[in-house]
């Protein structure tokens, strides 16, 4: 029952190596170069101290061997709990003027900014050296995670995307399940969240607000092209609009489609296609969409194995639509959790977990009663934010992270063609049927792209390939 599968295409077991908390105290010169001893503080700047960086910026603080010594955000009214917290740190509005001012006391960088400046902020500071957490998903774009990978293998530093899930124990516990071989070889895997939870489907603002006092909104829009302030962009629902957020699939699918990418033998699909609800208010138009993302959707993938054995279909589906109920599950036995799940369904059988690769079970549950499988993945007892400080400590080289850019890398790049076929969807097709889905539509509808993941293009629908790379405003750049 506890036979590995050899199937996997990257070792699990070492990326979930477990990097103990007691380290003894080592010269510099013994662990290579960017190692910091115990005896020592590992410097952490914040960039983006308010929203979800407050509570990231708490979590590495938890360490005795941290000190928290500068801290950067757009607003000032979000940060006020972090400087609050760690009232000795530096603080800035300008991430590039905190890492030149304060780049000889940091040792590492987190990034918890809308999704639209995480790349920018995190290829800074690895150019400097400094190790990066980069909360999910790693980057807005498909060019920006190949390039970030490429540069934390040339700046040789430790690097974590904030799925908290990759270090848990429910993931590791499903690997562990799918190896001994008891649901076949998988062939469909469905996955869905209950997101979005803020609005979508929106018409562009036209009307100009006042800025709110304490926000600099050049800064806020960073990368992004410039627009008058509107409270519709503040100070949640950004994830909602394509200039700035990734939508539903870019916020939860690096925390339920873990499980999927971490254990089974994939790595980039080669085919996508989606379909999105009607909730335009009736106007399919482009400068309504894709600035704003649909309210509901379905995405599917198709990956080849990398073990030659065909493909796997990879469905998505978002705003509360959900995938058919196995028969094997009760009508009062619940599908997922109410942030989603995901559903690996096997040539002998089918495994069920929750958001993050929680609560993994058989199907039909009364499977699992008689069922035990042996653990032979080893935990993460520090957990994920911990799990980084300590590599860091460790050094290049030497300890390893759950989501370390060359899994996180890939990983999001792969969801990324999701948003990639999404944002495609409304591009006007010369050569579209006029019999088509859409009943003569010259919109793209629902064709299936095929994608060149070694050059990052569409090959059959040249429209598609202007969401491979964005432009950056003028005076930012990677």
């Amino acid at each position: 029952m506890s036979k590995k599968s050899k199937s996997t295409r990257r070792s699990f077991i070492k990326k979930s190596a477990v990097i103990a908390t007691g380290i003894s105290i080592i010269p510099r010169h013994v662990m290579g170069q960017g190692f910091v001893p115990p005896s020592d503080k590992l410097n952490i700047a914040g960039i983006g101290a308010g929203g979800k960086g407050t509570s990231d910026i708490a979590s590495f603080a938890k360490s005795p061997f941290v000190n928290i010594v500068s801290l950067c955000d757009v607003d000032d009214r979000q940060a006020v709990k972090s400087r609050e917290s760690f009232p000795n740190a530096s603080y800035y509005n300008d991430f590039r003027e905190m890492l030149e001012k304060e780049g000889k006391n940091i040792d590492a960088v987190s990034v918890s900014t809308p999704d639209h400046n995480h790349a920018v902020a995190a290829y800074m500071a690895m150019q400097m050296g400094k190790h990066v957490y980069v909360q999910k998903p790693l980057t807005h774009d498909i060019w920006e995670a190949r390039m970030l990978t490429e540069a934390a293998k040339k700046y040789k530093v430790v690097t974590q995307m904030g799925n908290q899930g990759g270090s848990g124990d429910g993931v590791r516990k499903m690997k562990e399940i799918y190896d001994t071989g008891i649901i076949g070889d998988v062939h469909t895997v469905k996955c869905w969240t209950n997101r979005a939870i803020w609005p979508q489907a929106l018409q562009t603002p036209t009307k100009k607000h006042r800025t709110p006092k304490g926000l600099n909104w050049d800064l806020w829009l960073g990368t992004a092209e410039m627009r008058d302030y509107n409270d519709a962009y503040l100070p949640f629902d950004w994830r909602g609009w394509s200039d700035f957020g990734t939508g539903a699939l870019g916020d939860m699918a690096c925390h339920i489609m873990d499980p999927v990418y971490r254990i089974l033998p994939i790595l980039y699909p080669n085919k996508v296609e989606c379909s999105v609800s009607d909730s335009f208010k009736g106007k399919f138009e482009t400068a309504d969409y894709p600035k704003s993302f649909p309210n509901s959707s379905k995405i599917h993938l198709s990956y080849p194995r990398t073990d030659g054995k065909g493909s796997i279909k990879v469905s998505w589906m978002d705003g509360g639509l959900l995938p058919e109920r196995p028969d094997e599950l009760g009508d009062d036995e619940a599908l997922g959790n109410w942030d989603g799940g995901v559903l690996f369904i096997g040539s002998k059988g089918k495994l069920l977990a929750d958001c993050y690769g929680a609560n993994p079970r058989l199907l039909p549950l009364s499977l699992n009663e008689q069922f035990e499988v042996e653990q032979t993945i080893a935990r993460v007892p520090e957990g994920h934010y911990l799990q980084w400080v300590n590599a860091c400590i460790a050094g290049y080289g030497n300890a390893e992270t759950s989501s370390s850019f060359d899994y996180a890398g890939p990983f999001t790049e792969s969801i990324l063609i999701g948003n990639l076929a999404l944002k495609a969807y409304f591009e006007v097709d010369p050569k579209a049927d006029k019999g088509s889905f859409w009943g003569g539509s010259k919109y793209n509808g629902r064709k299936r792209l095929l994608w060149d993941a070694e050059n990052m293009r569409v090959t059959n629908f040249e429209a598609a390939n202007k969401y491979v790379k964005r432009n950056y405003r003028e005076g930012w750049k990677l």
